[in-house]
């Protein structure tokens, strides 16, 4: 883990009231780390806020990710013991709709683009300004293996997220010189919000999507993610890609397993 120069490490997580986000917030708290919760449903943010605070400090920001000038005035109008973070995961991010490039929507298209690539370097930008003058610090950048190929009818959600893939391999690149840790993790089929997101609130398409076999749950996600930011500090995880037992890739998955 990175050497922060408070008592205890802080952690940014974006996305925090749902799935990955708010079990890597729960784990992080059991184990002492301070949090800055963001996302855009206040009152989820407020009730994890009162569950979260027996363990360790919290802080909770309700912003959206898409929104650039709400996402630097929250950071930079962050309490002066939450500011220096130590610990960045840009867990924002979903998918809208499964359509052909031909039927595809054009605000599904720029809903995906601004959340999961747009979102994702706007609060990146906000933070990094502090760990490079310390010269510490650990991004985790949350992908998919949709950014390691690409699916039928995933192409703009792919490309969105092969951005986060590039986004993330220069990142590391060009931090190097500051001693900034940079890394992703990319889930295949984890079980969250994700599908019902995606199919718009259709629960049925999204139930679909987990049948037959034994899926990915956030708090493994969240497991992998405290792995790889306690490492010792001269070891960085720079690239993981994880799925369930039953998922070869995008388009095979043994549903009799």
């Amino acid at each position: 883990m990175s050497k922060p120069d408070h008592d205890k490490p802080i952690a940014f997580i974006t996305g925090a009231t749902s799935g990955i986000g708010m079990e890597t917030a729960k784990l992080f708290a059991v184990h002492k780390i301070n949090l800055v919760l963001c996302g855009r449903r206040k009152k989820e943010l407020e009730k994890l806020k009162k569950q979260l605070s027996v363990h360790t400090k919290v802080c909770i920001l309700d912003f959206d990710v898409r929104d650039k000038k709400a996402v630097f005035e929250a950071v930079n109008g962050l309490p002066d013991d939450f500011s220096e973070i130590d610990i960045l995961i840009n867990n924002a991010g979903n998918a809208h709709g499964l359509d052909s490039i031909e039927d595809g929507s054009l605000d599904d298209w720029e809903t995906m683009l601004d959340i999961n690539v747009k979102g994702l370097l706007y609060v990146s930008k906000a933070i990094l300004p502090k760990m490079i003058a310390r010269k510490a610090g650990h991004i985790i950048n949350i992908g998919s293996t949709a950014g390691k190929e690409v699916y039928p009818k995933g192409n703009v959600y792919c490309a969105s997220k092969h951005a986060v893939d590039a986004i993330n391999q220069g990142m590391r690149i060009d931090l190097n010189q500051y001693g900034i840790r940079v890394g992703a993790v990319n889930p295949g089929l984890v079980d969250t919000e994700f599908s019902k997101v995606r199919f718009k609130g259709d629960q049925e398409k999204a139930s679909k999507v987990y049948q037959g076999f034994q899926p990915l749950k956030p708090e493994d996600i969240a497991d992998i993610i405290h792995f790889v930011v306690t490492r010792p500090y001269h070891v960085n995880i720079a690239d993981l890609i994880v799925m369930p037992t039953a998922q070869a890739n995008s388009t095979i998955v043994n549903r009799n397993s």
